[in-house]
């Protein structure tokens, strides 16, 4: 009897310890410390042409800074529904750090998907449209980006095709890219993923087999018509 027992307790403790291992592998940094784009001659940070919230700065580095000041606050992990929106109690999810990027640069990103989703709904796979959680849900943003934003290159070795600012998503996660690169000049991702992440901003896009985009949000583009794909002129101003 004692066997029996045994055995289906050990078999659990392996399935969480291996649980475990898989978001330890995908949260952790590898590599050597990487490298700020003013550090680096060789890749030049593209600079949007506008300004949305008109504070002298261009909504790509708004963007960016952004994120890097969302995450700088620490956000604890946790999924949780909120009144109003916007998390404001010191926890947040992935999507989160994309729409705080954006509401830096002049972007309500709750109000542009729920816009959206009011006016094509048959776009999006919702069955009960909700403003308040609708834009915080990875594959309502992958629509959205995908409707309205540049789509670019998924292949990370095309290292300037992408930039800091930029949006990535994967299949289940979204962050936004920094102008910090490792040695092979692969930038790293700015993204709130678990609770054990050790770092909020990482490198790991050459270890992510599930990118499913990457856009750039180009000009405050709302025509709601697709930007084409191509590739952008690099503004190293």
């Amino acid at each position: 009897m004692k066997k029996h027992k045994i055995i289906p307790v050990f078999i659990f403790f392996v399935v969480v310890l291996a649980a475990a291992g898989g978001i330890w592998f995908r949260c952790k940094d590898t590599g050597p410390a990487g490298k700020r784009v003013s550090d680096q001659k060789t890749f030049p940070q593209f600079h949007s042409e506008t300004d949305q919230d008109k504070d002298g700065i261009d909504d790509q580095t708004d963007i960016l800074k952004g994120a890097l000041d969302y995450v700088a606050t620490k956000p604890k992990y946790k999924s949780q529904y909120y009144n109003g929106g916007y998390p404001d109690d010191g926890y947040g999810v992935c999507t989160d750090v994309v729409a705080f990027a954006m509401k830096a640069a002049g972007y309500d990103l709750m109000r542009l998907v729920a816009k959206d989703v009011e006016q094509h709904t048959d776009a999006y796979d919702i069955d009960q449209p909700d403003p308040n959680i609708d834009y915080r849900r990875v594959k309502n943003l992958q629509v959205y980006f995908g409707r309205h934003a540049q789509s670019l290159a998924t292949d990370v070795s095309d290292v300037e095709e992408w930039q800091g600012g930029d949006i990535v998503i994967f299949r289940k996660h979204i962050g936004i890219v920094s102008d910090k690169r490792n040695k092979n000049g692969v930038p790293y991702v700015i993204h709130h993923y678990s609770p054990w992440q050790r770092s909020y901003e990482q490198d790991i896009l050459e270890r992510r087999s599930d990118i499913v985009g990457h856009y750039r949000w180009n000009f405050g583009n709302e025509s709601g018509e697709k930007a084409k794909q191509n590739k952008t002129t690099q503004n190293s101003r």
